[in-house]
Order: structure tokens, then C-alpha cells, then sequence
């Protein structure tokens, strides 16, 4: 165990020395780097474009992550995009689970994936500090939390409109309560977990490419459309970081798409207050699920409008950057 102290390169330089012990000294570690989420891609993403040069293999842990999560410091230290800037490195693997045993699933693919079939990658997993109940792990979902995508829960079987809801990091916990207020409105939910967008993303333009160099063979559907692709239900998604993120899949999810994020400036505040803010808390989660039913004419505007006043949802924003 090193610490480093507030000393990014040179904790950085620590992890490559471990990440390439498997060539440089014939003897493999597996580095497990912990670090602020915002002091990482932000502040030493060269060094780990250097680390992808020297083939590194190891874990980096974006700790306190989320722009929402880490609140009280200024946006200074609220991350919402260090997961849009680590998929911009192609030897990277990010994630952003929500329960433990995602994690688990995640570090357990990483180490084979890693050191059993020795390929040269890294893995960057956004983790928080955010309280919340773990639930067991489902079973069968192995595939999918590696992938970046498995469903959590169908929609009970009960009359109503459908709605899909996809979540990960600490705002699942806003997703699963606004299951319970959208359920008020008379209005079901199918509830999934995205463990990674980027990786979804990535697997989506390899099957176009497949597509795209095979234009006579039967077209390669992307898991993406595999698990969303039909568009009978409108899909919310909504993550702590910025919209860019859970935006990256749209192209092969069917039907009504939309995406809260934490786009704007922000402020020092309460997790509620910031949440609130950037409208991803389980009444702008709500709203959004109901807006996207009254577009599809499955429930009336009055609906819609009874809810806006009914949890106090602002039409106005206060951002100091806005237009």
C-alpha cells in the first residue's frame, strides 16, 4: 500500500511501475490506483495515455465520483464527465456500477481479462460515497453487467402505461423512487442498470463496422438494440454525470429517448439541492417519464401538469452559464 499524498503523477508513476511489472520485471501485480474521480482524467490523463503506450494493465478507482455525489467543495471537485473523458482512451474499460455486487462482477472480469488472458487493457470504475441498501445479486446477470447493460426489473404485470427507466451510481437510488411516485400517476416501470454506456457504445460501432464491410451478409445486431431496439415503451436514463454520457447509445435505442444528466454550471450545496438543480432527482425523474408518455398520447397533459405542481417542479433554472 503507497500513499502518495497529494501528489497525482507521481501516484500515477507508482501505478504504471506496478501495471508493467508483468514485462518489465517478469513478475505480475495488480495495481489497484485510488484516487479523487476529479484528480484523475482531469489532471494526469497524459500519463495514462502513456500507461496505454507501455501496455499497463491494472485498476484505476475514480473514488468520490459524480457531480452530485461529492458536494460542498464547488464544481472544482463534482465530477460529471471524468467517465466521457476515460472513453476517449481506447485501452480503457470505464464503469459506473451502482450495487456491490456489479463491482465485484466488474474487477473479477477485469483480473481475467487482464491477467488470465493477458490482454492490454485498463479499467476505470467510477465509485462514490453515497449510503445505500445492496441488494443480492439477480441471477444471470453476469453478461450483462460486463457488457454495460441488464434489466433489473420487468414491468409487474399490471394495467397502465409502460415506461423504461435505466440508472447507475448512487442516482439509481433517485430512480427507484420515482418508481414508486410514477406508480401514483397509475404509471409502470421496467427498471435496468447501465454499468457502462462507453463500452455499450463501443460494441455498437463494431457491429456497424462489421455491417458497413459486410453490406451482403445478415446485418449484426448491437446488444444495444438487442436489449432496447424495439421502441414499443419510451426509455428514461439518467446518470451523475454530464447528458454526453448516457447519450452515447441513442442511436440504437428504439423509440423515445430521453437523457437527464448534470449538464451546467452548478453550486456548493446539499446532495438534494444540487440534485434537484441539475434535474435528476426522482421528480425530475418522474416529470420526464410522464412527459415522454403525454408525447406518446398513453396519458393526458393534465396528468402531466397536476405532477409539475404536485412535486414542485421549477420551469425556470438558475445557471449562471446558461443561455
Amino acid at each position: 500500500i503507497f500513499e502518495e499524498g497529494i501528489s497525482e503523477a507521481g501516484a500515477l508513476s507508482t501505478f504504471i511501475a506496478s501495471a508493467t511489472s508483468y514485462s518489465t520485471q517478469g513478475c505480475a501485480t495488480i495495481p489497484f490506483y485510488i484516487f479523487y474521480s476529479m484528480f484523475g482524467f482531469q489532471r494526469v490523463a497524459d500519463l495514462i495515455w502513456s500507461a496505454a503506450d507501455q501496455r499497463a494493465r491494472g485498476f484505476m478507482m475514480g473514488a468520490t465520483s459524480g457531480r452530485t455525489t461529492l458536494n460542498g467543495e464547488g464544481l472544482q471537485h463534482q465530477d460529471g464527465h471524468s467517465l466521457l473523458m476515460a472513453h476517449t482512451n481506447p485501452a480503457v474499460r470505464a464503469y459506473d456500477p451502482a450495487f456491490a455486487y456489479e463491482l465485484a462482477t466488474i474487477i473479477r472480469s477485469g483480473i481475467n481479462e487482464m491477467y488470465v488472458d493477458e490482454r492490454d487493457v485498463m479499467y476505470y470504475i467510477a465509485v462514490y460515497n453515497e449510503n445505500h441498501p445492496m441488494p443480492p445479486k439477480p441471477k444471470g446477470v453476469d453478461e450483462g453487467i460486463v457488457k454495460g447493460l441488464y434489466k433489473l426489473r420487468s414491468a409487474p404485470k399490471k394495467e397502465g402505461p409502460v415506461v423504461r427507466l435505466i440508472g447507475s451510481g448512487p442516482i439509481m437510488l433517485q430512480l427507484l423512487a420515482a418508481v414508486e411516485i410514477l406508480e401514483k400517476y397509475g404509471v409502470i416501470s421496467e427498471i435496468w442498470s447501465a454499468t457502462s454506456f462507453g463500452e455499450l457504445r463501443r460494441e455498437g460501432l463494431e457491429c456497424e463496422r462489421e455491417n458497413r464491410l459486410n453490406p451482403s451478409s445478415k446485418k449484426k445486431i448491437s446488444y444495444v438494440e438487442e436489449m432496447l431496439g424495439d421502441g414499443s415503451n419510451p426509455t428514461i436514463a439518467v446518470s451523475d454525470n454530464q447528458i454526453a454520457v448516457p447519450d452515447m447509445i441513442r442511436q440504437w435505442v428504439g423509440g423515445d429517448y430521453t437523457v437527464l444528466g448534470t449538464d451546467g454550471f452548478g453550486r456548493s450545496d446539499t446532495r438534494p439541492a444540487l440534485r434537484r438543480f441539475f434535474e435528476i432527482d426522482a421528480q425530475h425523474i418522474t416529470i420526464a417519464a410522464l412527459s415522454a408518455l403525454v408525447r406518446s398520447k398513453e396519458i393526458s397533459s393534465d396528468v402531466f401538469e397536476k405532477a409539475m405542481t404536485e412535486l414542485a417542479v421549477d420551469l425556470t433554472r438558475n445557471d449562471i452559464t446558461s443561455l
